[in-house]
């Protein structure tokens, strides 16, 4: 790839990373945010990351907690069993926080689970037999309830500074002290669990997290996947409805949601505000990585006592996320795994990607008939704004470097009532200043990379943006109804089987 020197000229050039992958939306508008995107991680799905959230607790009585929420596993059928969606144990999930606008972690909450076989047995004909269900031998109502084959916990722990090198300490149950939590089993069925909203809730721990004076929140398990996405048609060469130049009430919604029957795994944790951010600078910004080891060595000969592989070597980064839609589509094919390995402080390495993006001209291509022309103002300093440095007024930390990871400014107030077109639509604690769960941004980026803050003269002029005013839309609709109003904030899952 070519050399970015220095200077103003680097950051620039940097900043048109996320220019290009705001132009990868528009060619590809209903990805989801983040489902095998790249070709290695598709062998991994357990550290798939599929969403990151970001934003201020809109909970009543919250708003002075942040949420962090990382969703993982995606594309989960309900009836997955019956082994079920369970996390890795020899993976690492990490949720980083820049607290300084530098592009690095200062800040690192560090996931790690274990699963323990209760070996259930049934005495059968005079002898004790195990039973070959993963997960329930009975039916399931409370935190590791006796009918429990294969009891999921994890731990929790903070390090300050850098992931690897800082200093680590273990966020703690604000009631017990452990430092072992349970995470609540997938939702197998109304017959497994008869009450599972009720059994979740059970699992979301009063926290104490180092430095804090008040307690936060945690809660790791299954939860119904809040995006919305229109797949198959979008693989199929955009195959929707062209869009319209004057506003259609109906197509935002005229679309499929491929996504509708699906559940996701959420680690989620909520913080009080003042632990993020460094007592100096307001604007965070926040990204989620996966890592395994670098060695896996396959037991040839696995038993009841000998695991089916070890694993060794130093932790190695296989997926990344901060904003949503980049690596799916905007990065090659052939650097995909090369991004899921970087740092959002390295991010200069994937330039030429950007430096003059093509996908916009796609969508002029295949929707020209209908008005569709793709923006000319060269570098896109309006996207520079949005995704690498956040907006000024907005967003935009007081010393930034430019990288990509989603930023909220944690003194914009909490909306009374949400606008699922974020800060285009004057709702700025929306996308893109950080990411609330019903935040359409899909749409908005759409809007958005085909130039609607040149309409608002916002990096760019109206003239550099002959399609900015249009409506953009994959028609798979998204608002805040689509979640709850209060923590975990995502969905009951989708039940593997139907109440009868």
């Amino acid at each position: 790839m070519r050399q970015v020197t220095s200077g103003f000229s680097q950051k620039i050039l940097l900043a048109v990373v996320t220019a290009g992958s705001l132009s990868g939306i528009a060619s590809l508008p209903a990805q989801a945010s983040s489902h095998r995107e790249a070709p290695f991680i598709t062998r991994h799905p357990k550290v798939d990351a599929a969403d990151f959230y970001m934003f201020r607790s809109y909970e009543a009585n919250r708003s002075a907690f942040t949420t962090l929420i990382a969703n993982y596993s995606p594309l989960q059928d309900a009836y997955g069993g019956p082994n079920y969606f369970s996390m890795d144990p020899d993976a690492l999930y990490e949720i980083h926080i820049d607290n300084v606008g530098d592009g690095k972690e200062h800040l690192t909450f560090q996931f790690r689970f274990s699963n323990t076989n209760n070996d259930a047995q049934f005495t059968v004909g005079g002898k004790k037999v195990s039973i070959p269900l993963v997960i329930n031998g009975g039916a399931i109502d409370g935190v590791n309830p006796a009918g429990l084959n294969v009891r999921e916990t994890y731990t929790v722990t903070m390090v300050t500074g850098d992931r690897r090198t800082g200093t680590r300490q273990a966020v703690t149950n604000a009631t017990t002290g452990s430092t072992t939590f349970d995470k609540p089993v997938d939702y197998i069925g109304n017959k497994s669990i008869p009450d599972y909203a009720g059994y979740a809730a059970k699992h979301v721990f009063a926290v104490n997290i180092p430095g804090c004076a008040t307690p936060g929140k945690v809660f790791v398990g299954q939860r119904k996947d809040p995006f919305v996405v229109n797949l198959g048609e979008t693989f199929d060469l955009i195959n929707i409805k062209a869009p319209a130049t004057a506003f259609d009430p109906n197509a935002e919604k005229a679309g499929h949601d491929d996504l509708a029957m699906k559940n996701v795994t959420a680690i989620e944790m909520e913080v009080p505000t003042t632990c993020l951010t460094n007592g100096k600078e307001a604007v965070i910004g926040g990204w989620t990585t996966a890592s395994l080891r670098q060695g896996r060595a396959i037991n040839p000969t696995p038993s009841s006592t000998g695991a089916a592989s070890k694993e060794g070597g130093a932790w190695t980064q296989v997926s990344r996320l901060g904003m949503p839609l980049v690596n799916e589509v905007v990065i090659g094919l052939k650097d995909k795994d090369q991004f899921n390995h970087s740092k959002p402080s390295g991010d200069a390495q994937f330039i030429n990607y950007v430096t003059n993006p093509t996908l916009p001209a796609l969508v002029e291509v295949l929707f020209g008939s209908a008005g569709v022309k793709a923006p000319t103002n060269f570098p896109r300093n309006d996207l520079v704004a949005t995704f690498l440095t956040g907006i000024k007024g907005v967003n935009q930390p007081a010393t930034v470097t430019p990288s990509e990871m989603l930023r909220l400014n944690t003194t914009t107030p909490v909306s009374a009532t949400q606008n699922r077109l974020g800060v285009i639509a004057g709702d700025s604690a929306g996308f893109p200043n950080g990411r609330r769960p019903g935040d359409d941004v899909v749409d908005i980026a759409l809007r958005v990379v085909m130039g609607r803050l040149c309409v608002l003269s916002i990096g760019c002029v109206p003239a550099d943006a002959p399609a900015g005013s249009i409506d953009f839309t994959d028609g798979a609709y998204l608002d805040s109804s689509f979640t709850d109003n209060a923590f975990p904030y995502l969905k009951t899952p989708v039940a593997g089987a139907l109440k009868r």
